[in-house]
């Protein structure tokens, strides 16, 4: 079995956009205030095209099982988010999300963001161990303005 974790491209663009509504699907979370309904959703590689952006695609095998990304939390400097990080069921417990955190949280040292942002679902509660093993601590108030106002989990780690 073998793991490769590469930057986004446009050709990617589908593929991710059907990993990430299945997952939310899965958990019931294919509503409104979350990436579900983002038309950003159709063109993650647009996404992350500025400065200080990066999406990291994971191929488990020669497929795209899904990927993690570090962008510009609007509104914050030394803030940035991260975003998107969804994995195909089949390419779940398999140590890819370790993977995709690691990238995200050592690109986002190296561009001198002073700390992460992220927003997540209850329902999504399979994640949230996997951000706090990585220092993310829970915070009460939302940052930047997200759109997300499903999302009733935020987290904050200081780099």
């Amino acid at each position: 079995m073998s793991l490769r974790l590469r930057e986004v491209q446009e050709a990617d663009n589908p593929t991710l956009a059907s990993v990430i509504r299945e997952s939310l699907t899965e958990f019931g979370c294919n509503i409104p205030g979350t990436v579900f309904t983002d038309p950003e959703t159709d063109r993650i590689a647009q996404q992350f095209t500025l400065p200080r952006t990066i999406y990291f695609v994971a191929e488990w095998n020669g497929e795209v099982v899904g990927g993690a990304g570090i962008n510009i939390l609007a509104g914050e400097v030394d803030t940035c988010e991260l975003q998107k990080l969804y994995l195909h069921r089949s390419a779940r417990g398999k140590g890819i999300a370790t993977e995709l955190m690691k990238l995200c949280i050592a690109f986002a040292k190296s561009v001198g963001y002073k700390a992460i942002y992220l927003e997540t679902k209850k329902e999504l509660h399979v994640a949230v161990p996997l951000y706090e093993k990585f220092g993310f601590q829970h915070i009460d108030h939302p940052m930047g303005n997200t759109g997300h106002f499903s999302c009733e989990i935020k987290m904050l780690k200081s780099l």
